[in-house]
């Protein structure tokens, strides 16, 4: 790797000053105005075409499209969270509450480093590579605005990354199959009828009937969900009351399930329903549910996989074959129309993602810049071969198919000529009689 970033030392500082300074200046969700201005100088300055979208914030860019080929997409977010930072660093947060706390700044850098490699083999490209520069990750809904536009389309297949302070700088991971959980948000109001403290029978509890709700929920998993299953409920928030002495009228509870099978998430939220229900008949009160559906789980297709890990090793990376993470990650948005992979990189960090004091070991950045670029070279590569060995089978088979045609009709055309050689030898022997009338 330490070969890699002195080939490249000019690029390498570039993008590392770039991520300091968008790491300075987060925007939230939807927000993202100043940082997508700031992608699209980058891109501007190497001449990197960036696509007409009607996007609010964010942006793709493309490379490529000289020579006929596939389309591959490398994907990379945008937005900071809204926590107040306290990591230390000398480029800390300048935006009160607002950080860079998942990494999207190191996944943005990367993924303009990879642009920049990209287009300096703009020429070789065999075929074309469009880069997602994409917003509001963190609401978990803002892949599907991306997809709307159209750049997705006839797309083979797409990369993504996220950096995982859990795994040293030097090593990537990713598994096939579900990466990453299924999202759903929940809120719970319960009403009840408030009462003084002394007199709760003339009144309807709702704290009471919370400590029910709390209970049974916890039961859904181990009762109902196989153990092969992974899947958590865990409720986060609960608010009720606000003196010592009344009973109050109403509680409110929040809280996420997390699930890696579609059925299971089917599941559980069928049967929350039916316990919520069930609670409310039996202490006579109304219980609302507000059910917030989020991503679904990152599903790895197993080729790509395998593709992607391989690829790293030759980048210099160690690769990994890692465990699915109860995370979110709306990347499984984009897997739901074509296939792909989603590689967790090693970012070396004490702190977890979402943490104030997160922070990601800038030693990781442009060997995963360089990373992206070669997987998707690689990539289109791999394509195009795919592409000219099925013309080359389909060839081969139309030429065999041709040849038994063409030796079918000769032994059709013989057989003809021979039947009529018999039928003339028979009308010269026997007067003509035996074919008149055929």
């Amino acid at each position: 790797m330490s070969d890699i970033m002195q080939d490249h030392q000019p690029l390498a500082a570039f993008i590392q000053d770039f991520r300091h300074q968008m790491h300075r200046h987060p925007e939230l969700s939807n927000e993202e105005f100043n940082t997508t201005a700031s992608i699209r100088a980058a891109l501007d300055k190497y001449q990197i075409r960036v696509l007409d979208l009607p996007l609010k914030t964010g942006l793709v860019a493309e490379i490529g499209g000289i020579k006929p080929g596939e389309l591959v997409v490398l994907r990379s977010d945008i937005d900071a969270l809204p926590i107040e930072e306290k990591s230390g660093v000398d480029y800390t947060s300048q935006n009160p509450g607002v950080m860079h706390a998942c990494g999207h700044d190191f996944h943005t850098s990367a993924a303009l480093g990879a642009a920049i490699l990209l287009k300096a083999q703009e020429d070789s490209l065999s075929g074309t590579v469009r880069i997602l520069f994409q917003a509001a990750e963190e609401t978990g809904h803002g892949a599907p605005v991306l997809i709307d536009t159209g750049a997705l389309d006839n797309a083979a297949v797409i990369f993504g990354i996220h950096n995982d302070p859990a795994l040293p700088v030097g090593v990537i991971g990713s598994k096939e199959g579900a990466l990453t959980a299924g999202v759903d948000r929940f809120a719970i109001t319960i009403s009840g009828t408030g009462s003084h403290a002394a007199r709760p029978h003339e009144g309807n509890d709702p704290i009471i009937i919370a400590g029910q709700v709390i209970s049974a929920l916890q039961t859904l998993i181990a009762r109902n969900v196989p153990s092969a299953h992974n899947a958590v409920i865990s409720i986060t928030q609960v608010h009720s009351g606000s003196t010592w002495n009344v009973i109050p009228d109403s509680a409110w509870l929040e809280g996420t399930v997390r699930t890696f099978n579609q059925d299971t998430r089917e599941l559980i939220e069928r049967r929350f329903r039916q316990v919520l229900a069930g609670i409310a008949a039996a202490f006579d009160t109304d219980i609302s549910l507000d059910w917030q559906p989020g991503p679904p789980s990152v599903v790895n297709t197993a080729k790509w996989v395998d593709f992607a890990l391989a690829h790293g090793e030759g980048s210099g990376f160690e690769a990994r074959r890692v465990e699915a993470s109860p995370i979110g990650e709306d990347f499984a948005f984009y897997q739901q129309k074509l296939p792909g992979a989603f590689i967790m990189i090693g970012s070396g960090g004490p702190y977890a993602l979402h943490h104030p004091q997160f922070r990601v070991d800038d030693r990781a950045l442009f060997p995963t810049a360089h990373y992206l670029s070669q997987l998707a070279v690689k990539a289109l590569q791999t394509l195009s071969a795919e592409i000219l060995s099925k013309e080359k089978k389909l060839e081969s088979a139309e030429t065999f198919f041709g040849a038994i045609t063409s030796s079918a009709s000769h032994d059709h055309f013989d057989r003809v000529g021979n039947a009529r050689k018999y039928c003339a030898g028979n009308r010269r022997t026997d007067g003509g009689n035996r074919f008149d009338g055929h």
